[in-house]
């Protein structure tokens, strides 16, 4: 299941990162730290999200 969580993870990850950066720039802001900010959020946010999906996924 540690496997698939991390293929999971690159997937969920990349999503989010891009959810954000997109809300970001939506919002007005332009700066790198946002940017930066939004691409960690999706690292973070990605693992626990992955985590889920492989649990579900591993379970049927």
């Amino acid at each position: 299941m540690f496997r698939l969580t991390l293929l999971l993870h690159a997937i969920a990850s990349t999503v989010i990162m891009g959810v954000g950066i997109i809300l970001a720039l939506a919002l007005g802001y332009v700066s790198a730290r946002a940017i930066v900010i939004a691409i960690l959020a999706g690292l973070v946010l990605g693992w626990p999200v992955a985590r889920l999906i492989a649990k579900e996924l591993y379970e049927e």
